[in-house]
């Protein structure tokens, strides 16, 4: 042992050891790769205030943090020009493990400017390098006046050496011998993905292995709004996300008072998925990345959106992969609920046009969000849009009123264009207006807007042409051998001829071309679409049909006929295909159906021409 060694055990204050216990647990091995970085820029950025603070410091080199790898000593070295540590800081810092250096350079300038842009918690985050190395050595010259070099090593145990160092440069070195499990981090690919994963923002150069600047530096974020091209907007898309197209539109984040929180969420376009088991926003603390996943910051319906936020006052654990639960994080959620509804609510208002355009991208969101959200329904409920039959978009609160003075509040809508074809004369005649709710999330969305809006509700096409077909200014002839009216003697031949216990019929004379109308009940049809997209791959759910037969058809006139012939299989024949034909008018025949409808179609044509 020379002179100047020294020989200790690792400190553990026992007021610490209880929070590091509950709140340390690192989920990826590749987050020392952050903490050592971060702790390199913290060091540089503490360097860079004391210049302003202390007259004896100075920076005149260029920041940088550089990276070596050295497969033949199996080392991983990570180093900065910062402010370095004399062997008193490494011995408070270092062997006092979860004292924070961070948090005491705060507190001996916390009268200047703050934190001055402090990353992390320098000492704690140092020991993620024992989740790779066998051992790690430290090689650092503090700036202060008169400082001597250090040297410190651990091999993973509570025992550390403390020597004189041989660093001549002001700033340090942290060396990990890596051990066999993590070999992966010796390799020079592995390791510039993780810098420009967790250190692609961070505004200083970064080196790996003598290649200058491999990361992106300072974000865009970084910037105010009013200095950004939209150009620059669209190529940072690409540095986030690549390959992923042009972004629709942005909300450019840049907040001080009363948190600090700056970013860019960006709308992409073909939003159609409800998937937010993903984020598609990253977080960032300080420009170092943290995590892909923000559910504890944002609502769910903003996880469909792209782009990444970075607020350092967040109260992050000390692995910096979760959040905690607080009132400080729920500020910042409305913060960003409400800059991302002002924009909406501007596009729609400067460019009715282009709003529209983009309709087709964001509904899903909007719908999404305005069912999840108070304050977001009430940024956007006014520029709701609904597609109409013949591809106009209108407002859907423009709407409203006319759907309440002209058909009793109800708003007609079909799953499909081609669900309107059927019915497009009834409706155009009526003046009654039908739209197109395609979208998954519409079967929830109706219903939340009844919730929402008093005296409307929306009416599926099938029981809508049911609700509106009229019975007025016609008279029924009662038939003088049954004494009944046809709308009392049809169900009964439908009933007798089908015998089909899963449709209920019933008859009415309606202004209608058609010879019947078939419906399910409005609520359990809801019901049955919500069952079967949540249960993706089960068998949908038996319907209950009611089948309303048009007593002023003629084609029925003549069914009655022949029941009263006693022409049975004709009967029988003629009902299963009125019957298929409305079915047929809503959607399209499917399995024993369909082969049954076709081949009685070729059996009744072929009656027909050889007739």
């Amino acid at each position: 042992m020379s002179k100047t060694q020294q020989q200790g055990k690792l400190s553990i204050n026992t007021t610490n050891i209880l929070p590091i216990i509950k709140k340390w647990l690192y989920s990826d091995h590749d987050i020392f790769i952050r903490e050592l970085v971060s702790n390199a820029f913290d060091a540089i950025t503490k360097r860079q205030k004391l210049t302003t603070l202390e007259s004896d410091i100075t920076f005149d080199e260029t920041p940088e943090i550089s990276i070596r790898i050295d497969k033949k000593k199996k080392t991983l070295t990570i180093s900065d020009n910062g402010v370095g540590m004399t062997a008193e800081e490494v011995e408070k810092y270092i062997t006092q493990i979860a004292f924070s250096g961070a948090e005491d350079f705060v507190k001996k300038y916390e009268s200047e400017d703050k934190d001055a842009g402090i990353i992390g918690h320098f000492g704690l985050g140092f020991y993620s390098s024992f989740m790779v190395a066998s051992s790690v050595e430290i090689q650092t010259l503090s700036s202060s006046k008169d400082a001597k070099p250090v040297y410190w090593r651990c091999d993973g145990e509570t025992d550390y050496v403390i020597d004189k160092g041989t660093r001549t440069t002001v700033g340090t070195d942290i060396i990990l011998f890596i051990d066999k499990e993590g070999k992966e981090f010796l390799e020079e690919s592995k390791v510039e993905e993780l810098l420009k994963k967790y250190a692609n923002f961070l505004p200083v150069k970064i080196n790996l292995n003598d290649k200058e600047a491999i990361t992106n530096g300072q974000p865009l974020w970084d910037k105010s709004p009013q200095d950004v091209k939209e150009e620059e907007y669209k190529e940072f898309y690409q540095t986030l996300f690549p390959f992923s197209g042009e972004p629709l539109f942005w909300v450019h984040l840049n907040v001080d008072y009363p948190f600090n929180l700056k970013g860019i969420i960006y709308f992409p376009k073909l939003m159609h998925e409800l998937d937010t088991s993903k984020s598609r926003i990253q977080l960032f603390c300080q420009n170092v990345f943290v995590s892909d996943n923000v559910n504890n910051i944002l609502p769910e319906f903003l996880t469909l959106l792209q782009g990444a936020i970075d607020c350092p006052e967040l109260p992050l654990n000390v692995s910096r992969s979760q959040l905690q639960n607080d009132p400080y994080v729920q500020k910042i959620s409305n913060h960003i609920v409400k800059k991302v509804g002002d924009e909406l609510a501007k596009r729609f208002k400067k460019s009715f046009d282009e709003f529209k355009n983009d309709w087709k991208d964001i509904h899903p969101f909007i719908k999404f969000g305005m069912m999840n959200n108070d304050t977001f329904f009430k940024k956007t409920e006014k520029i709701v849009l609904l597609t109409q039959s013949n591809n106009e978009l209108v407002v859907l609160s423009d709407i409203v009123e006319p759907a309440k003075e002209k058909n009793n509040g109800k708003i007609v809508y079909a799953q499909s264009k081609d669900q309107v074809v059927a019915h497009k004369s009834f409706f155009e005649k009526k003046e009654i207006p039908v739209f197109i709710l395609d979208a998954v999330i519409d079967h929830h969305f109706v219903q939340f807007i009844e919730s929402k809006i008093d005296g409307i509700s929306f009416l599926s096409i099938d029981n809508a042409v049911k609700e509106f077909a009229s019975s007025e200014n016609t008279e029924e002839i009662v038939d003088a051998d049954t004494n009944k009216k046809p709308s009392e003697i049809l169900p009964e031949i439908f009933k007798e001829a089908l015998g089909n216990d899963d449709i209920t019929f019933e008859s009415k004379p309606m202004d209608i071309s058609g010879p019947a109308v078939i419906y399910e009940d409005e609520m359990m049809k809801r019901f049955s679409q919500m069952n079967q997209f949540m249960q993706r791959g089960t068998a949908a759910l038996p319907k209950k049909l009611t089948c309303i037969l048009n007593s002023s058809s003629s084609l029925l006139k003549t069914v009655i006929d022949l029941h009263k012939s006693g022409k049975n299989d004709q009967v029988k024949v003629a009902c299963q295909h009125v019957v298929d034909l409305a079915v047929l008018s809503n959607q399209p025949l499917e399995g024993q159906q369909l082969e049954s409808f076709l081949s009685r179609s070729f059996d009744l044509l072929d009656a027909k021409l050889t007739d």
